[in-house]
């Protein structure tokens, strides 16, 4: 494309990027495109992630809502223990401690990979887009090249075109004038004899349609010339 990937990288910086996969115009692009294998393979791994950041925060929900059922249960078993403690009684609140600590534990684990996984979408969702300008920029740059010679073979149409314009109305002026002329020079009676006909509407010569022979023609004449 001209520019390496460093330079659109630093311009992507500031910038926030929608994540592409998510997107519908995204995906209507690539119905009218050539999807390569890297797309495919980053699409896959970009939706990966996503739905792992979704089960992450779905898993912290859950560990957080069983650590407050435990926090609830310690205070009561604490309330229970002032009046006595019991074997039962420090035995539950152990395992309950233990319990909490194990949220403790995993909510931290959760906290740790949720600080990782919006960097990883973030840097593939710029990888995917990258690609996705190179195949578009490819894409444009033949449609351009294409359309130039689509524009070139108009022109070279139109040129043609009023050529033959120019022709024609050379050939009906023409036409026109040799028609004019016989017309005068011989008359009408003449031209009839050789079958000549010129049609200024159409600006054209043609046949004399009859439909007759000439024995035929000749004896329609004459009597048209009789009855007259």
């Amino acid at each position: 494309m001209g520019k390496t990937d460093e330079a659109f990288r630093s311009a992507l910086s500031e910038k926030k990027i929608p994540i592409l996969t998510l997107d519908n115009k995204w995906h209507q692009l690539f119905t009218q495109q050539e999807c390569t294998d890297e797309i495919r393979d980053m699409e896959c791994e970009l939706n990966g992630l996503l739905k792992r950041q979704g089960k992450v925060n779905e898993k912290k929900r859950e560990i957080r809502k069983l650590k407050k059922k435990l926090m609830d249960e310690i205070v009561l078993l604490a309330d229970e223990m002032e009046g006595g403690a019991t074997l039962r009684l420090e035995k539950e609140m152990e395992t309950h401690k233990r319990l909490v600590a194990e949220c403790n534990d995993k909510l931290k684990e959760c906290d740790e990979e949720m600080l990782e996984l919006p960097g990883q979408i973030v840097q593939l969702n710029n990888r995917l887009m990258l690609e996705t300008m190179e195949i578009c920029y490819r894409k444009l740059h033949k449609n351009t090249e294409e359309l130039e010679e689509i524009e070139e073979w108009i022109s070279n149409i139109r040129r043609e075109l009023k050529k033959k314009v120019v022709r024609k109305q050379e050939k009906e002026m023409m036409n026109h004038q040799l028609y004019s002329y016989m017309h005068d020079i011989f008359g009408a009676d003449v031209l009839e004899i050789f079958d000549m006909k010129y049609d200024p509407v159409e600006g054209r010569g043609k046949k004399k349609e009859t439909g007759q022979e000439p024995e035929d023609a000749e004896a329609e004449k004459k009597k048209e010339a009789s009855e007259s």
